[in-house]
């Protein structure tokens, strides 16, 4: 039997996603975003608040960078998440993490997340309801130890960290439980 609970972010799970933007004098500043999708072939939709910092960064900048948090980074990530840039200046500086520009954007690509997405910014949607970012993808870089033996990003190589909403957790990225588009075809 199931039980009522109310109203709750019932989505699991939601990536970890590190969005990072130069403000007008190349400041890096980096958020936690898990409210995020693919939802096009080249393209992200970011759900971000209107008035942080990152956002900020994202208008003057009209490009940003978009990386998948992993295990080995986990308490970075959560400080990108609890630390406003709007609040402490010298946020991402604290975090001892590394940022080089995008060959492919004005942004910067973090150093030390192992596969990130480079974006120009396509579309910026205000409603009474929810505020969010289109980003283009102009690139995607991997490190060489995520990808498998045809070039491609192995989910298990990465030790991406998705969070939970329920509880407000983290999680690793477990093991492969079935090819997609194969698992259903006795179905058919």
């Amino acid at each position: 039997m199931k039980k009522d609970l109310g109203v709750v972010q019932a989505v699991f799970p939601m990536p970890v996603l590190m969005v990072a933007a130069y403000d007008e004098n190349e400041k890096v500043n980096v958020m936690n975003v898990a409210w995020g999708m693919i939802s096009a072939m080249n393209q992200i939709t970011l759900f971000i608040g209107r008035g942080k910092k990152t956002m900020q960064n994202i208008r003057v900048s009209k490009a940003f960078t978009v990386s998948l948090a992993d295990r080995a980074h986990m308490k970075e990530a959560d400080f990108f998440g609890i630390a406003s840039g709007n609040k402490m200046d010298d946020k991402f500086e604290r975090t001892g993490l590394t940022a080089v520009k995008s060959d492919h954007v004005h942004a910067p690509i973090i150093d030390e997340f192992p596969v990130v997405m480079e974006c120009e910014l396509e579309q910026e949607i205000d409603t009474e309801e929810f505020h969010a970012v289109v980003g283009k993808i102009v690139n995607v870089k991997a490190e060489e130890g995520v990808l498998d033996e045809a070039g491609k990003v192995d989910p298990e190589k990465i030790g991406a960290i998705l969070f939970d909403q329920f509880r407000n957790d983290y999680y690793a990225i477990g093991e492969k439980a079935g090819k997609a588009w194969g698992e259903g075809k006795s179905l058919m």
